[in-house]
């Protein structure tokens, strides 16, 4: 689904450097760096390591040089969020003031006891719907120690709309489909949802681009940019790369590091994951090739 993207384009491809780039990975940062060019843009790359105990050592570094030698150079100094907890730190004082956040003492256990208690079953493959144990009216801590810092979804959240460049309009009530999530973890580093809400802002980003699987974050970001008075970027969520399980290729469930000896066929690869035509010659070549064909709309994910 087209839609007006501003001139002043800014997206980014940001990894998480548990491991090597693999054939999904590639998929999501060639539509980044294409949706980028095509509209005159500045691509960015920021490595999102914030959750320290899952990163490999060095994988940061050698995900640089797979997206190098694929073309695909961030336009501005690369970021590691690691080294942004001031940032983090002054968005959870924010929403902390505002009444927006506020402490949990909650085990997985406690959550798991507490919706059992209300005749609520966790749907297998989903996370726990948080039950407001801790909220402060319901009596806050009452005597547990705090682990965490949560967004408070407040009565007026209801369901929170948005459209997809891609998937078209889509909807998700987080209230009911999540609960009151998670900003900060019990064992101090910082959730996933807050980093990327504040670094999108502060990098200026216009315009997301990124896996499918990531499109269900996106309504508790939008409620987390609304607290924090930030912009709200334009989505675009790129097809799956699957495994032969028929589940998306992931370094979780094995996937392979890209082979990177022939640079042009594995961008050619993920090229034809998105519905552009083959190229021959050099990843240059190749790759200006697939900025005009994205111009002008070609592929399930062209703008």
């Amino acid at each position: 689904m087209a839609l007006s993207v501003a001139s002043s384009y800014r997206g980014r491809f940001a990894p998480s450097p548990t491991g090597p780039l693999h054939a999904g990975s590639l998929v999501a940062a060639l539509a980044s760096w294409l949706d980028a060019r095509a509209h005159g843009g500045v691509w960015i790359v920021r490595i999102e390591d914030v959750d320290t105990p899952r990163c490999v050592p060095g994988a940061d570094r050698f995900i640089l040089q797979q997206l190098a030698a694929c073309g695909l150079v961030s336009d501005k100094p690369v970021v590691w969020q690691s080294q942004r907890g001031a940032l983090y730190h002054q968005a959870l004082d924010a929403l902390i003031a505002s009444g927006r956040a506020y402490p949990c003492g909650c085990s997985r256990k406690d959550i798991e006891a507490a919706l059992r208690a209300r005749g609520r079953v966790r749907e297998r493959h989903h996370a726990a719907v948080y039950p407001g144990t801790c909220r402060p009216e319901h009596g806050g801590l009452q005597g547990k120690t705090a682990r965490a810092w949560r967004f408070w979804l407040d009565a007026s959240a209801g369901d929170v709309a948005w459209t997809d460049r891609r998937l078209g309009p889509q909807t998700q009530n987080v209230a009911a489909d999540v609960g009151d999530f998670i900003l900060k973890r019990a064992d101090g580093l910082w959730a996933y949802q807050l980093a990327v809400v504040v670094d999108d802002a502060a990098q200026g980003i216009t315009q997301v681009v990124r896996g499918e699987d990531l499109c269900d974050n996106t309504a508790r970001q939008i409620l987390l940019q609304r607290a924090l008075g930030l912009p709200t970027p334009g989505y675009l969520h790129t097809p799956l790369v699957l495994g032969t399980n028929g589940e998306k290729l992931s370094k979780q469930n094995g996937a392979q590091a890209l082979d990177l000896n022939d640079p042009v066929a594995a961008l050619n690869r993920a090229a034809a994951h998105l519905g552009l035509p083959g190229s021959g010659g050099s990843v240059g070549q190749a790759l200006a090739s697939w900025v005009g064909a994205w111009t002008v709309g070609a592929g399930s994910a062209g703008a």
